[in-house]
């Protein structure tokens, strides 16, 4: 079983590197606890469906370090998304975009579509800054079973299937991001979580 290791930049370092090398990294979320790979790397994401025991049609949500990395993943952020942002990011809002063509069928469930957000964690912060790009943020567990709040959680469950995991300390549990996207012209929501939907839309109504 790895044992978790304390947040230190040798350790953000080995992470990065291990990412750019198709492996698997466990890391805090403002909400769960997260795995990482490269969303870009057909094989590495192959092995984060299977050690998850996730359905292939399931997508993978992503996260980015902002809205500069955004380009990264669609080319058509809608114009509400862009007071969405400025309202809940970085927090525990995921934004479903029309993907660009250069993301891989397998992070999108072949919907066509990529759920998308800017964590508010610090720890997760720092991985995306030591990786340069954007990382999977799939919640820590088996398909179907509860998500990890803790690294030992983490390392319990999945044993060496994980390359690395970086221990942040519990994270808050209680619910994962709200996850919104947009039909013809209209907010919709696809998963409500920590943010309330009437929140999101109270963000985007008139004044």
């Amino acid at each position: 079983m790895k044992q978790p290791v304390p947040i230190t930049e040798a350790a953000l370092k080995q992470a990065a590197s291990l990412l750019r090398s198709g492996r698997v990294v466990a890391f805090p979320t403002e909400t769960y606890y997260g795995l990482a790979v490269d969303p870009f790397d057909v094989n590495a994401l192959e092995r984060l469906f299977q050690i998850k025991k996730r359905p292939r049609e399931l997508p993978i949500l992503m996260l980015v370090s902002g809205r500069d990395q955004l380009r990264l993943t669609t080319d058509n952020v809608y114009p509400a998304y862009d007071r969405l942002i400025e309202c809940f990011w970085p927090g525990p809002l995921t934004l479903v975009c029309p993907a660009r063509a250069c993301i891989p069928p397998q992070l999108t469930g072949n919907t066509g579509t990529v759920g998308i957000r800017h964590s508010s964690n610090p720890t997760a912060n720092r991985l995306l800054a030591a990786f340069g790009g954007p990382i999977t943020a799939t919640s820590a567990n088996i398909s179907g079973c509860p998500a990890a709040v803790t690294a030992g959680e983490v390392a319990r469950v999945f044993g060496d299937d994980v390359d690395l995991v970086l221990d942040g300390g519990e994270t808050p549990g209680d619910g994962g991001s709200t996850l919104v996207g947009m039909h013809g012209t209209s907010l919709v929501c696809l998963r409500e979580g920590k943010i309330p939907f009437a929140a999101v839309q109270a963000c985007i109504a008139p004044h």
